[in-house]
């Protein structure tokens, strides 16, 4: 074998150093847009405050309305309840109605942060990403 032969072709550094360059923005790029998902997903999360959820218990007679952080904005109870005797029941009824509220809560959030990120984050099927940053 030749001295000449054991050396690369400069082409082939001349591509090697060129995609190791473009390696490098590509990283850039991603930390760009891990900084743009950070933003996007923080600004989500902070609007969640804005979101009102409301449900009901026993047909109506108690309404809890929370926001979209979990947090009891509001809790209104139908008179007719308001008896010492139906104490229990109505302590019944803000529990299912809160516990209710907090469900639907956790599903618009989830959904509004997933809006937020549309397009960002990669689309996995079976894995829920937006769990990932709060």
């Amino acid at each position: 074998m030749k001295p000449e032969e054991l050396l690369p072709d400069p082409a082939q550094l001349y591509y090697f150093r060129e995609t190791k360059t473009m390696s490098m923005f590509d990283m850039m790029n991603m930390l760009g847009k891990m900084k743009d998902i950070q933003a996007r997903l923080k600004q989500a999360q902070d609007n969640l405050v804005h979101l009102k959820i409301s449900a009901e218990s026993g047909a109506g007679m108690v309404k809890a309305t929370v926001n979209g952080k979990k947090h009891i904005v509001s809790i209104e109870i139908d008179p007719s309840l308001l008896k010492d005797s139906d104490k229990q029941i109505l302590q019944d009824l803000i529990v299912a109605a809160v516990n209710k509220a907090n469900e639907e809560a956790e599903v618009q959030a989830k959904e509004q942060l997933k809006k937020s990120t549309e397009g960002l984050l990669p689309n996995i099927p079976g894995m829920d990403l937006t769990n990932l940053f709060g």
